[in-house]
C-alpha cells in the first residue's frame, strides 16, 4: 500500500507542481512570484514521498525479517 501512496503523492501534488512552474515563462515578474509558492509547496511534497518510501522499504525488510524467522 505504501508504494502506491508514494505513486499517488507524486501524480497529484509533485507533477501539477511541475507543470504548473513549467507554464511560467522565466523572463516574467510572475516568474519569481510562482518559483516562491513553488519551492516550499514541492518539497514538503518531496519530503511526504521520500518518508513513505522509506516506510515502505522499512516495512517490507520487517516482513522478510519475520518470514525468514519462521521458516
Amino acid at each position: 500500500m505504501i508504494p502506491i501512496g508514494t505513486f499517488l503523492c507524486t501524480m497529484t501534488r509533485n507533477v501539477p507542481l511541475n507543470n504548473a512552474l513549467e507554464r511560467v515563462s522565466p523572463e516574467t515578474a510572475m516568474a519569481a512570484e510562482t518559483w516562491s509558492r513553488y519551492v516550499p509547496a514541492w518539497t514538503t511534497w518531496n519530503t511526504v514521498r521520500t518518508l513513505a518510501a522509506l516506510a515502505s522499504a522499512a516495512l517490507f525488510t520487517l516482513a522478510l525479517v519475520q518470514r525468514a524467522r519462521a521458516e
